[in-house]
């Protein structure tokens, strides 16, 4: 991965953690690594805990929920299964927020129960 996608991806998960807290949602983390793989932010509202995952583009024709595929849906769960043990007794979900950097400004879309396990 290269210098400028990284960078691209924390501005995008930046953007993604604010648009949530503007909207009511606390983080309660940030990169949280299970089961060798990463959840971009995990997010608590209601008593419901959200494992969002954030795609950050710059164009605007490819939609970054798009790749959200069958794969990462599966690498999500495996992380999430590990994350929900700190989080006992709570209702959980699958969040993807979608960020595009155009040239006119930022686009964020949040998509809740984007997807459910077995999906």
């Amino acid at each position: 991965m290269t210098w400028e996608r990284l960078r691209l991806g924390e501005e995008g998960e930046g953007l993604a953690a604010r648009f949530l807290e503007e909207r009511g949602y606390r983080i309660v983390a940030r990169r949280w690594r299970g089961a060798g793989r990463e959840i971009d932010l995990v997010a608590e509202k209601g008593g419901v805990v959200a494992f969002v995952e954030v795609k950050t583009r710059r164009d605007p024709l490819a939609p970054p929920v798009l790749a959200v595929d069958h794969r990462k849906r599966h690498q999500l769960a495996a992380a999430a299964r590990l994350a929900a043990v700190r989080w006992p007794a709570r209702e959980f979900r699958f969040d993807v927020v979608s960020v595009v950097m155009e040239k006119g400004g930022v686009r964020v879309e949040h998509l809740a129960d984007a997807f459910r396990l077995g999906d």
